[in-house]
């Protein structure tokens, strides 16, 4: 559980501020598309997990914003799983700019019947992953 994934993110215009520097909110983008690359290099489409009655959603999250990412600067967005449950697993998620942390968050996530939005537990090809 210990596998820290990784993926590059490119600051662009449309991230920014109109001082041109990443507007807060996008930091919560960057993490949620480091946790569906993370999700998609693991074999899992989360069309296809909503597909098959499975929907992810974020359950509750902790940020702390150190420095600013300023425009054409590129980061690297870490995920992290450092617990698992039953329908539940946390995040320790960072953006980074060459080794300097700019944010780090804690993400909690939850596993849900997609029709019925009540919490269900993790299906048997997902917690294959997490043994």
């Amino acid at each position: 559980m210990s596998h820290v994934f990784t993926m590059p993110i490119r600051v662009y215009m449309e991230d920014t501020d109109a001082g041109g520097i990443v507007y807060y909110v996008n930091y919560l983008k960057f993490m949620e598309r480091a946790r569906s690359e993370w999700l998609r290099q693991q074999g899992f489409n989360q069309q296809v997990l909503l597909q098959e009655g499975t929907q992810l959603v974020v359950y509750r999250l902790a940020c702390h914003y150190a420095k600013p990412a300023r425009l054409d600067d590129t980061l690297s967005v870490a995920a992290e799983i450092s617990k698992i449950g039953r329908c539940r697993m946390l995040f320790e998620q960072k953006a980074t700019r060459h080794g300097e942390l700019l944010c780090n968050a804690t993400v909690e996530i939850a596993c849900l019947d997609a029709k019925r939005l009540r919490p269900k537990a993790w299906p048997p090809s997902l917690m294959a992953l997490f043994n």
